[in-house]
């Protein structure tokens, strides 16, 4: 397929700059993917779309205080987002500047060091023994929103920007689908016998970057570390047993839990993905997913398109904007099911 296949015109007045005024208080589309058929929803009406015994997937990561503005010695300004925090000394990032920092070449945060080490790919290796980055991103960092926000962060993004479930720190964006999740939405969902399991993926900047060859076949997705765990694996087989759906919360535990079924059967994994799903993908493990929406030739929409049919997210895509719902990171959500 091409690029092209997957684009569409998207009012910018839709893209949310900001969360809903209530966690929770977002729309939901929902798409039967059998006959393409969609509703018009809200996003607390989740429990009553979902059956008992159905096992939702939630993906457990952590937004880090990832962006970091500075100076390097010479004085020229700099701008660091930091990817992956190998140890609290050592880091991968991006590093925005007039010039490409090169080796040797320090930078300071306030009184923070971090030193450029080199290069791996397009993220520089980066130190930081003063105070270290995880004092130095708590302390001076701010909250990496997506590049389609248009503004800087606010003390409001430090709780919104997160799931209300989320407890291992390493993403650089947020699983978006599960920041519509309240814990009493949660309650109601276990009281209706809809049980639920975890995955972590940390969430890269890789996500926000768009598909620039024209075949997809050429396009090298981008790489996340992952962690899928027994208990989970033995979570999905008894739903599985029990004839029940597998719903992962968002693109992201999709990524996880197909990533960890490559070889057809789920097993427990912690590495890192390069997984590229499009139309025509087998899923070993999902049945529905929560989602939001995705950007205009995203591989995220090709992703949601490899479960929901090309046709039918395009005109539930469609349908959206002509309904004016909110897209992206703080915009309203979406339920496809066969």
């Amino acid at each position: 397929m091409k690029r092209t296949d997957f684009q569409f015109e998207l009012p910018e007045e839709l893209i949310a700059q900001f969360p809903p005024e209530k966690r929770g208080d977002s729309r939901l589309l929902s798409l039967n993917s059998s006959n393409g058929t969609v509703d018009d929803k809200h996003f607390s009406d989740l429990p009553d779309m979902l059956d008992e015994g159905d096992l939702l997937v939630f993906n457990d990561t952590r937004v880090m205080k990832a962006r970091l503005h500075g100076v390097k010695e010479t004085g020229g300004q700099v701008e660091i987002l930091v990817e992956r925090l190998l140890d609290d000394s050592y880091a991968l990032a991006h590093v925005r500047a007039s010039k490409s920092p090169k080796p040797g070449t320090r930078l300071l945060i306030d009184d923070g060091i971090i030193e450029v080490r080199g290069r791996e790919g397009d993220l520089f290796e980066l130190t930081c023994t003063h105070p270290g980055f995880a004092s130095l991103m708590e302390n001076k960092g701010h909250v990496p929103l997506p590049p389609y926000i248009e503004r800087d962060d606010e003390v409001e993004d430090l709780e919104r920007y997160q799931t209300v479930y989320g407890e291992k720190v390493g993403a650089v964006a947020a699983p978006t689908a599960g920041l519509h999740f309240t814990h009493e939405l949660l309650e109601r969902l276990d009281a209706k016998g809809i049980h639920s399991a975890r995955v972590t993926l940390h969430v890269g900047a890789g996500t926000f970057q768009p598909v620039r060859v024209d075949n997809l076949s050429d396009h090298v997705m981008h790489s996340e570390w992952l962690e899928v765990a027994e208990l989970t694996c033995e979570q999905v087989r008894a739903c599985k047993e029990e004839g029940r759906r597998v719903v992962a919360v968002g693109t992201t535990s999709v990524r996880a839990l197909e990533s960890a079924a490559t070889s057809g059967q789920l097993k427990p994994y912690v590495g890192d993905t390069e997984l590229f799903i499009t139309p025509g993908y087998q899923f070993n493990v999902i049945d529905a997913l929560v989602t939001n929406f995705h950007l205009s030739e995203s591989t995220l929409l090709m992703l949601v398109s490899a479960l929901g049919g090309v046709d039918n997210i395009r005109h539930a895509y469609q349908h959206a904007i002509d309904q004016r719902y909110r897209f992206f990171s703080y915009g309203d959500a979406m339920l496809i099911s066969p």
